[in-house]
């Protein structure tokens, strides 16, 4: 049986992140890259998936029109989505990979999409954290 958090780790290297934490026997990472905009992402080795979770913003005030253009960016990104907390207040980025085939340039896009979604998005999310 091939051991996925070994590979995970392995390509998380080669790919340059820094792993902050680790917790083999929960299947665990905490990574960043601060120049790709990803810091303290969750990374949860949970075969037959991989589970990515970086958090965005917090919402000030809830309302229809923030939900509303969350929903319709997650259109234009690349791979993942937005989603919420239980609470609706907190905008996680996540993304799911099958991991019995995972390979460095899946991942690598995974992980790049958000660093676009940043780049592109940026203002809107200081937006609704600060004034929505």
């Amino acid at each position: 049986m091939q051991d996925h958090f070994k590979v995970v780790k392995d390509y998380l290297q080669k790919l340059h992140y820094d792993i902050t934490h680790e917790n083999t026997r929960e299947g665990i990472f905490m990574i960043s890259k601060e120049s790709e905009g990803i810091k303290n992402m969750i990374l949860g080795v949970a075969p037959p998936i991989l589970i990515m979770e970086q958090h965005i913003c917090n919402i000030k005030n809830k309302s229809e029109t923030v939900y509303r253009n969350l929903l319709q960016k997650n259109r234009d990104i690349l791979h993942g989505a937005f989603v919420l907390d239980e609470t609706g207040e907190k905008v996680i980025f996540r993304d799911t990979l099958q991991i019995a085939n995972l390979d460095l340039n899946e991942l690598e896009g995974s992980l790049n999409s958000i660093g676009i979604l940043l780049g592109e998005y940026s203002e809107q999310i200081i937006n609704f954290s600060r004034y929505s």
